[in-house]
């Protein structure tokens, strides 16, 4: 099934144009055309989720990211002083923009923690709670997570009344090793040559995969891919940055435009979902074990996962250097408690490597960016010409 509309005879720039008007939709119009075909949908919250369960299962794992839409009755259902996603994201089951045959979250804060419960009090499809682990760093983390999954795979069975088998979920992971080396693609073009890429397209193709089923999301990459390769644009003298700070809320597509105005966006934590694990899932053997192994040995880092080994500070140093960045942007959403506190630890190993930070926060509905833009400007100048 396939819920683009006809694309491959455009030229690039208007098929980007066409991704990022689904992208702005708050109908979510892909997600419709999917349940009109008679299919049904999982939504998952932010940050992870193995997709490949709901996949496997035959539904359409959605990537629930809220919308720049009024919470009108989704303020009625939480405290004032949360994150706008949280609202927003209600908001869109609330008034029918998405309809949902399960949702799932992981409790990644405060507020997500209570998220189930609040889906749950308002919609009769089944809300459940991920539990990743809190303690990656033990034995038994593994084993674990292997079991939370399999609790998982008997949820979304209950919803669409058969077995999840395992070779479903090999099946799965072919398809979704496929995607997540056509995304690792797309970031290399960001950082080798990132004026070929700018911000807001690499994230506007990144972001659709989230919203349509992940083999046409496969088609578009592979097709797409080497249009950009010969791109006619040209590299200017710009600084290359490191954008931290959206790894759950997105920030609006105007203001990645904005940054890109000013800099070169080499590498990005911008839906690190799609892209936490960082190499191919194994397919032989227990496919939920190997995807456990996977989120725990060969995955990105958040600011709400907690693991040891991969000590955040040092991980962004990383980013940065492999990117070859000369700076980075450490940005939060308005109201969010993990974001902001990492920018503090950020900041401080920033400082010790003498690299250069812009430090700012955004919220999915905002709509001005000139004061924003002309203060990135002239951190970029300080920065070029110190």
């Amino acid at each position: 099934m396939t819920v683009l509309e006809p694309w491959t005879h455009k030229p690039l720039d208007e098929v980007l144009e066409q991704l990022r008007d689904l992208l702005e939709d708050p109908d979510y119009p892909t997600v419709g055309r999917w349940r009109a075909a008679g299919g049904r949908v999982l939504g998952h919250f932010q940050v992870y989720f193995p997709e490949e369960i709901a996949h496997a299962a035959g539904l359409l794992p959605l990537t629930v990211r809220g919308a720049q839409v009024e919470a009108r009755q989704a303020e009625a259902r939480f405290g004032s002083y949360l994150c706008s996603i949280i609202k927003t994201s209600l908001e869109l089951a609330l008034s029918n923009r998405i309809e949902l045959a399960m949702f799932v979250t992981p409790p990644i804060c405060d507020a997500a923690r209570n998220l189930a419960a609040v889906w749950g009090r308002n919609f009769p499809h089944p809300c459940e709670i991920l539990y990743l682990p809190q303690n990656a760093n033990s034995a038994h983390a593994a084993d674990y997570l292997r079991h939370e999954y399999d609790r998982l795979r008997r949820a979304v069975e209950g919803v669409v009344g058969r077995p999840v088998t395992d070779d479903d979920l090999r099946r799965s992971l072919v398809v979704f090793n496929e995607n997540r080396r056509l995304l690792r693609a797309l970031y290399a073009i960001k950082r080798q040559r990132p004026w070929l890429l700018p911000a807001d397209d690499a994230y506007v193709l990144t972001a659709i995969g989230g919203c349509i089923p992940r083999e046409e999301h496969n088609t578009l990459l592979r097709t797409l891919l080497p249009q950009f390769e010969v791109r006619p644009t040209r590299a200017q003298d710009r600084l290359r940055v490191v954008f931290e700070g959206g790894f759950c809320e997105q920030p609006p597509i105007d203001l990645l435009r904005a940054i890109a105005q000013s800099c070169y966006v080499v590498d990005d934590d911008l839906m690190i979902g799609l892209r936490w694990i960082t190499g191919d899932v194994e397919t032989a053997g227990d496919p939920l074990r190997n995807l456990a192994d996977a989120y725990l040995e060969r995955s990105s880092y958040s600011a709400v996962q907690h693991d040891l080994r991969k000590p955040k500070e040092q991980m962004l140093l990383e980013r940065i250097r492999k990117a070859g960045a000369g700076a980075a942007i450490l940005t939060a959403a308005k109201m969010c408690e993990p974001g902001l506190d990492e920018q503090v630890s950020y900041s401080k190993a920033l400082d010790e490597a003498g690299i250069p930070y812009f430090i700012s926060e955004f919220e999915e509905s905002m709509t001005s960016f000139d004061h924003l833009q002309i203060q990135l400007e002239t951190f970029v100048e300080n920065v070029l010409f110190a």
